[in-house]
């Protein structure tokens, strides 16, 4: 009704008009803009350069840029406030190309930028990546005297960072003679991801947080969070993500906790990866509101410290005491939960939630992929590949390669390797890994080689230590040990764990001992502290009943405190898990498992004597 009645009569006075047209930008409303325009015409305040700029706002919220443009270009002068519509209105609709090109236009017509064109255009540029038209508006910039505003120098940062000249923002950091926390977040933002979690960049970033606070600047919720990623167990530094906790709790971030769901999300996931799960679920306990992103990172969390019923209980608590519906992440991150599990009932009710839900694009079925294939069902793993409801990308294929070479089937895993190369795709490393891995366990060792060859002169591919391992695991398994030392003798790199690893397998495989005794002394000088080489060299010598180097390997590793965490093993029953350990007596029908195991020994014993004897 008010709407109605405003329509009724226009006023002609500037103002009112002004009033109004803000009215269309805050419903919005396309057909109200139009007939203020029409009235604007009739009033003769086409060449008002307030009335104009607003009006080209109006247009541009509505969705309607050409209108947007037709008034622009009506105004014979027009001011740089005009001008900055115009461009606001593009940025909103993402059309970055023709933003900057008005910006050019802007500069070719003479008209000198503001604080808001620079800051807006800096934007533009680091979203575009176009470090050259940076450049030239910083200079511009510069001749204009906006890049000392602070808003200008934050945009300006950033857009050097996004660029990858992260020295020259810092540059641009250190010349500026105001700063706000703004600053601060920026700097840390574009060093964040340089670093790759490394110890180094850890102390780096931590120095200047802590340089921040000595200048007098508070961080907020925005930069507790970015530092956070960084404070993983992988660096040694998840002390870090710790006192970063304590910093939330004591200036009060933790108040808007409930609001503030990225902090809460950095938090748990800080945790998690620093194998702290139980801190990372406190936090989710006490947070006040959770959205999806909230629980999606605790499930990933339980998945990641291998406690998959926990993430498939959270799956369920998020929906039933929350009523928040999972999204993709939430499915990519519980599907490895079934594949721990073993559970193909639970994965195939995910899978049923995906396709009622359409959810099941790339990313969701790549999951289900892998999944199905841990799970043991390779023909619903070929049926998630083979639906025609998404695009398969390098990750499908490579998904898919891994499935088939998991259950043996390098042949089919060949297949649909030269297939995935006739689609344009390009292999990378899990790719590589995959294909070779699945050529190793099938023994097709000249099809492995040559895809090996094909990869080092076609694709240029340099081979990393993980593709030169299952080279190695390739030619070994085959027998052909001499050539798989060879290889590794001439390898680029130097040879980690996984290519001794996968020698040594192949060695005690075929009887041979110099290799092994050979892959065995590297594997213990490259890891010293794993007590799974000691177990597996006292088991070898067991075998050979060398019972005094046995007692001298066992001594040794109780001398380093070395203790190696059993094995386990588990299967599910009418929706319950029953786990077991090695020489596990704790599950209340363990006497019973135990009776019906003894029975089954000398029934095994007699098949492999029968087999002996047939063969």
């Amino acid at each position: 009704m008010i709407l109605r009645r405003t329509l009724t009569a226009f006023p002609s006075d500037t103002v009112s008009l002004l009033h109004l047209l803000q009215l269309c930008i805050d419903l919005p409303s396309h057909k109200l803009a139009q007939q203020i325009h029409a009235q604007i015409l009739t009033s003769g305040f086409a060449q008002n350069p307030f009335l104009a700029t607003r009006l080209v706002s109006a247009y541009a919220t509505c969705g309607h840029l050409t209108l947007s443009r037709f008034v622009f270009n009506s105004v014979e002068a027009k001011n740089v406030y005009l001008w900055n519509s115009l461009l606001n209105g593009y940025v909103k609709h993402h059309d970055f190309r023709q933003a900057l090109a008005l910006s050019r236009e802007m500069g070719r017509n003479g008209v000198s930028p503001d604080d808001y064109t620079l800051s807006t255009i800096f934007k533009l540029c680091g979203k575009l990546q176009d470090l050259v038209a940076g450049r030239l508006i910083h200079g511009k910039g510069i001749k204009v005297g906006f890049v000392a505003d602070v808003v200008v120098g934050n945009s300006l940062m950033a857009m050097y960072s996004r660029c990858g000249e992260f020295d020259d923002a810092v540059k641009v950091f250190d010349g500026m003679s105001e700063k706000n926390v703004g600053s601060f977040n920026v700097v840390i933002t574009g060093c964040a991801p340089l670093g790759k979690c490394t110890s180094a960049s850890c102390d780096d970033l931590w120095n200047f947080f802590v340089k921040m606070q000595c200048e007098g600047f508070k961080a907020d919720a925005f930069t507790v969070a970015t530092l956070l990623p960084m404070c993983c167990a992988n660096t040694g530094k998840w002390s870090y993500g710790r006192e970063l906790h304590c910093y939330v709790v004591k200036n009060g971030l933790d108040l808007n906790m409930g609001s503030d769901v990225h902090l809460g999300s950095s938090l748990i996931d800080m945790y998690s990866r620093s194998n702290k799960v139980v801190l990372g679920r406190r936090v989710f306990d006490q947070m006040k509101n959770r959205n999806v992103y909230v629980w999606t990172a605790m499930i990933n969390g339980y998945v990641q410290n291998g406690a998959p019923e926990d993430a498939l209980v959270l799956l369920r608590e998020m929906q039933m005491k929350d009523g928040i519906r999972p999204n993709n992440v939430s499915l990519v991150s519980v599907l490895p939960a079934c594949g721990l599990l073993a559970g193909l009932i639970g994965g195939k009710q995910v899978h049923g939630f995906a396709i009622k839900m359409e959810l099941n694009n790339a990313s969701v079925c790549n999951a289900l992929i892998d999944m199905y294939s841990k799970c043991g069902s390779l023909d619903y793993a070929r049926r998630a590949f083979e639906t025609g409801s998404y695009f398969k990308n390098a990750i499908s294929w490579s998904s898919m390669i891994s499935a088939y070479g998991l259950h043996g089937r390098g042949e089919e895993a060949v297949i649909t390797y030269y297939k995935m190369l006739q689609q344009g795709f390009k292999p990378d490393m899990i790719t590589v890994v995959g294909i070779l891995s699945a050529c190793s366990k099938s023994g097709l060792v000249d099809e492995g080689i040559s895809i090996y060859k094909s990869l080092i002169t076609e694709y240029e591919m340099k081979p990393t230590v993980e593709i030169c391992a299952c080279v190695v695991d390739m030619l070994g398994r085959s027998g052909q040990l001499d050539q798989a030392l060879e290889f590794i003798k001439k390898m680029l790199l130097d040879p980690g764990p996984s290519v001794w690893g996968s020698l040594l397998t192949a060695s005690v495989m075929h009887g041979n001992s110099r290799t092994r005794d050979l892959a065995y002394r590297h594997l213990l000088e490259l890891e010293p502290e794993n007590p799974s080489n000691y177990i597996s060299l006292s088991n070898i010598y067991a075998s050979d009943r060398r019972w005094d180097v046995v007692t001298e390997v066992r001594t040794m590793m109780k001398e380093k405190g070395l203790r190696k965490v059993p094995g386990c093993s588990w299967i599910t029953i009418s929706g319950k898990t029953h786990s077991f350990f090695a020489a596990d007596k704790a599950h209340p029908s363990s006497s019973l498992i135990y009776e019906l195991l003894g029975d089954l020994v000398p029934i095994m014993a007699d098949g492999c004597a029968d087999i002996d004897t047939l063969t």
